[in-house]
């Protein structure tokens, strides 16, 4: 998959991962969108790293479950970086 691939991917993803953690995700749309990317691509790392496989094509089932997967695992290690952040600042 190409990188106009990932990118239309993580725009999707992003949009999945706002939706389903919303209180957990701070900093609206832009910033779901841009964790949604990086999911996409850390979801495709861990995709090879621990199954031995990697993204496919666009359309495959294994490719969405990988970027989703991935997108929830960055918006979580934002959340919890962000909410230490405002525990520091406090």
């Amino acid at each position: 998959m190409g990188f106009l691939g990932f990118i239309v991917l993580g725009l999707i993803v992003g949009v999945i991962v706002k939706a389903v953690l919303p209180g957990r995700v701070g900093g609206g749309w832009i910033t779901s969108i841009i964790l949604g990317i990086v999911g996409a691509i850390v979801g495709g790392w861990l995709g090879s790293l621990i199954f031995g496989s990697d993204l496919g094509t666009f359309f495959d089932i294994k490719t969405w479950i990988l970027a989703i997967i991935g997108g929830l695992v960055v918006a979580g290690i934002w959340g919890f970086i962000k909410g230490r952040n405002k525990k520091a600042n406090a």
